[in-house]
Parts: C-alpha cells; structure tokens; sequence
C-alpha cells in the first residue's frame, strides 16, 4: 500500500455518467479518494451517505471526494440516484486504479479466503501527494475521521 509523501498515482476512469476523469484533473484542490468494495451494499452504503451527508463540510474546505470501486459506471449511477449522492464514483472494473493504490488484497470472511478491495481512504493534497493514508476504515466514521484531518483537528 502506498505511503505518505509518495505521489498519488494518476488514473483516467469513467464516472457514473461513463465521461473520463483524471486524478490530474484535481490539482490544485484537496482530493478525498475513497476505495470501497461494492455499491448498495450496507457498509458502502452507510460510508457513502456519510459522505453525502457532510459534502458540504468538505466543499467549504475546498476538498474533492470520489468514490472508487470495481462496479460499472451504470451500477454507480443507480448507487448515486438512490441515495443522492453528490459527488464522483468512479469505475475500475479492470483494477487498475485499485491496484496501483495497494487496496486489492486478501480478504477473510467467515473463514473464506478471497480478494477484494479493502476500504481504505486516501488523503491528497493540492500538489498530488499522499497526506494520509487511512486503511481498513469504518463505514460509520470515516467520512468524519477525514473532516477532522482537513480540519487539522
């Protein structure tokens, strides 16, 4: 998994409307990239209505959240409708974000061995570089966990 001080890497991913965005596309600006394993599914969906539910919180401090997951961008726009949720989530059927970040790993569930996207969250700052790293998150927390480290709290 990446380190702080490293330099996010860059990806190009359809958003829930299918239109490319680039992590470059943010400099300049605090980015907020979430990793979460699957849309509609209650720990996703508590972690991104928190997030919803605190969007404002976040503009006012200048920060960018998006939402990365490996379920396709018509999946993301269901997910976004339903719970309304106003910002990016964007699509990474192919892992390649999710990879270069270090989140596909081996995952125990009920004593089942699989892989899977780790819910982590990824503080970056205006120059592109990893300020935090937040790994194996809690859904109901996260999203005020990341408001108090803008916050500097």
């Amino acid at each position: 998994m990446l380190q702080p001080g490293a330099i996010a890497p860059d990806f190009t991913l359809p958003n829930q409307d299918g239109v490319p965005v680039s992590l470059r596309d943010f400099r300049g600006k605090q980015v907020v990239l979430y990793f979460y394993p699957k849309d509609n599914t209650p720990g996703c969906t508590r972690q991104a209505c928190a997030f919803a539910g605190a969007y404002g919180e976040f503009a006012a401090l200048d920060a960018v959240v998006i939402g990365i997951s490996k379920d396709s961008p018509a999946s993301h726009q269901r997910f976004a409708e339903k719970y309304s949720l106003p910002f990016l989530l964007l699509a990474d059927p192919e892992l390649t974000a999710i990879q270069a970040y270090g989140v596909w790993q081996e995952k125990k569930l009920y004593g089942k061995v699989s892989m899977g996207v780790v819910r982590t969250t990824f503080l970056i700052d205006r120059e592109g570089r990893i300020q935090k790293v937040m790994p194996k998150v809690k859904p109901d927390t996260n999203a005020a966990e990341v408001l108090a480290c803008l916050r500097g709290e």
